[in-house]
């Protein structure tokens, strides 16, 4: 699972021009710190019994910049863990992955947030042990958002991207009557499209790391309940779900932007 995050980020006064902590030491101590790290977790007790692994992910790589950076998208931070299994009544931990990728973030300084790309490995959900419909495991967390204060409401675009794969394309109408038959008001759908390359930035990784280039997308335009990467995290884990029922077994690209922020 990948996170990159587009935007400015002004380094807090004490920490001078560049953020002194790199990106990989912050996302690994807030992780560690939340009980969400599954690095440090396998052993055994003194009487030689298997402690076994616990946690979301182990850590793999981070940074504050990355060479192959799309030059037109202003990338703050990266970040890229691999996800332990999934229980039967979880989704993929896409909602805590992005609250630790900002908190590790904004350590560096004041982050001003203009878009999100992830990249989901659906292609570790299978539909037959997803719970039976109309439950997603999202679903319960979707209260939190009512509370948000009404004003917050802001203006998205959606891309999400199969890359080579044409499946996403395939179902697009499966996917949209999915998403709106949802009982909830997190994300508000208002149209849909499908999207060209050109919808999404380049992700900051080679093609073959997931099943790029990004070819075939879906873009999706609406309200969500705030900008926040909480929000995003919960729209990210939902997509992700809808589209393991659907039989898509790729990797998919999904970018968040605000209306209005340059392309």
């Amino acid at each position: 699972m990948f996170a990159a995050l587009y935007g400015k980020l002004v380094p807090h006064p004490w920490r001078g021009p560049e953020p002194e902590g790199d990106a990989y030491s912050l996302f690994y101590q807030r992780a560690l710190a939340m009980g969400w790290l599954a690095d440090h977790l396998s052993g055994t007790t003194p009487g030689g019994k298997d402690i076994g692994v616990g946690g979301l992910w182990s850590m793999n790589d981070a940074g504050w910049d990355h060479p192959l950076a799309p030059a037109e998208a202003p990338l703050v931070a990266w970040f890229q863990v691999e996800v332990e299994a999934v229980a039967y009544d979880r989704s993929l931990p896409v909602q805590p992955f992005l609250q630790c990728a900002g908190d590790a973030t904004r350590r560096g300084g004041v982050l001003d947030l203009e878009a999100v790309q992830l990249l989901l490995p659906v292609q570790g959900l299978h539909a037959s042990t997803l719970p039976p419909e109309p439950f997603l495991p999202p679903m319960q967390t979707m209260y939190w958002f009512r509370e948000a204060n009404p004003r917050s409401r802001t203006g998205v675009e959606i891309n999400v991207n199969s890359g080579q794969d044409p499946r996403a394309v395939a179902v697009v109408r499966q996917f949209t009557d999915h998403l709106d038959r949802l009982d909830q008001s997190v994300f508000v759908r208002m149209s849909s499209s499908i999207g060209s390359p050109q919808a999404v930035f380049k992700p900051p990784f080679d093609d073959r790391f997931w099943n790029g280039p990004p070819l075939h997308g879906l873009t999706l335009r609406g309200e969500l309940s705030e900008w926040t990467l909480d929000a995003i995290g919960w729209l990210g884990e939902v997509i992700a779900d809808v589209s393991a029922r659907l039989g898509l077994r790729s990797p998919l690209l999904l970018t968040v932007t605000r209306f209005g922020q340059r392309r």
